[in-house]
């Protein structure tokens, strides 16, 4: 299954409208950096390499005949989220290049490679029979069109490895139950969808062999932040001996940010919780690496010491 989150044709970057899926596909046309910025933070595209792709595509868009410069249109594509790394490195990987959409096809391909090479090394972790639970979307929809967490769970699955998908809600608006099980289905891939809080009773019953989930930034300590509830199931993995796995490309890995606490974490709208409440909306959360089983990248999986082997793929 190959499902596009966007794509670049006769000069307009086209973007799978995530926010009406699963009830209608519905494609946002884009002719300028600051129609993909208020997709960006509008989670019309959401997922850490899927909005630095994005962002990419939108420096292409840029005309100086509009008044546009490169470099105003790089902050306010950094300024859209800020907790995702992908984001940031993306921009500075087109300012960097001679030629923005070339530099944004370039890094298309480069992430749809890495997404099937390290789904191929998460597989590998898994044995026949293996019920998984994930959080969020790390799937197609969220890189180039296969997926990291969820790119895992299919080449798993297409190994005869996989059982079943435990898919979380993932709270407020669910991604997991809309877009994760959206992915699943169209894959054939059996799963059910449980309340993020029913987690703990699944792993207490013997229900879950491993997590998988993704990740929008990785300190160089080895601390993840991801979709706000991971690290609530991290601790459950650790209670109740599940291994717990990150699934993440090496431009996730951060290494000028030290530790997770110094990762800025995105605060969202109250009004996502509901009209009129009084509310603080959390968008991410931060794992200790202590409770990380492994990061799996591209170029390999990491294990404990993080700080060693994240600074040897850092380094190359």
């Amino acid at each position: 299954m190959t499902v596009e989150p966007l794509r670049f044709e006769d000069g307009a970057l086209l973007i799978l409208d995530q926010r009406a899926l699963p009830g209608e596909e519905r494609w946002i046309r884009c002719v300028r950096p600051a129609e993909v910025a208020d997709c960006i933070r509008t989670l019309a595209v959401r997922g850490a390499p899927a909005i630095g792709i994005a962002a990419a595509y939108a420096m292409a868009l840029v005309d100086g005949e509009r008044g546009e410069e490169l470099g105003s249109s790089a902050d306010l594509l950094r300024s859209a989220r800020p907790t995702a790394v992908n984001l940031a490195w993306a921009v500075d990987q087109v300012l960097a290049s001679g030629d923005p959409l070339a530099c944004a096809r370039r890094l298309h391909r480069e992430q749809d490679a890495a997404d099937r090479r390290l789904a191929a090394l998460g597989a590998d972790r898994f044995q026949r029979g293996d019920r998984a639970l994930t959080h969020c979307n790390a799937g197609a929809l969220a890189t180039a069109g296969y997926g990291t967490a969820g790119g895992v769970l299919q080449a798993a699955w297409e190994r005869g490895r996989l059982e079943r998908v435990w898919v979380d809600e993932t709270r407020p608006l669910n991604q997991g139950a809309r877009l994760t099980t959206w992915e699943l289905e169209r894959a054939g891939i059996p799963h059910r969808v449980v309340t993020d809080s029913s987690a703990g009773t699944l792993m207490v019953r013997g229900l879950v062999d491993r997590i998988v989930v993704g990740a929008d930034r990785i300190a160089a300590n080895g601390d993840v932040a991801n979709k706000v509830g991971t690290y609530p199931l991290a601790v459950l993995a650790e209670r109740h001996g599940v291994p717990f796995y990150v699934a993440a490309p090496v431009s996730t890995i951060d290494p000028d940010t030290a530790h997770g606490g110094a990762i800025p974490i995105e605060e969202r709208d109250p009004s996502e919780l509901g009209a009129g409440l009084s509310a603080v909306n959390f968008a991410f959360d931060v794992t200790p690496a202590e409770l990380v089983t492994a990061i799996v990248t591209e170029a390999g999986v990491l294990e404990p010491p993080y700080e060693e082997a994240i600074a040897g793929v850092a380094s190359r």
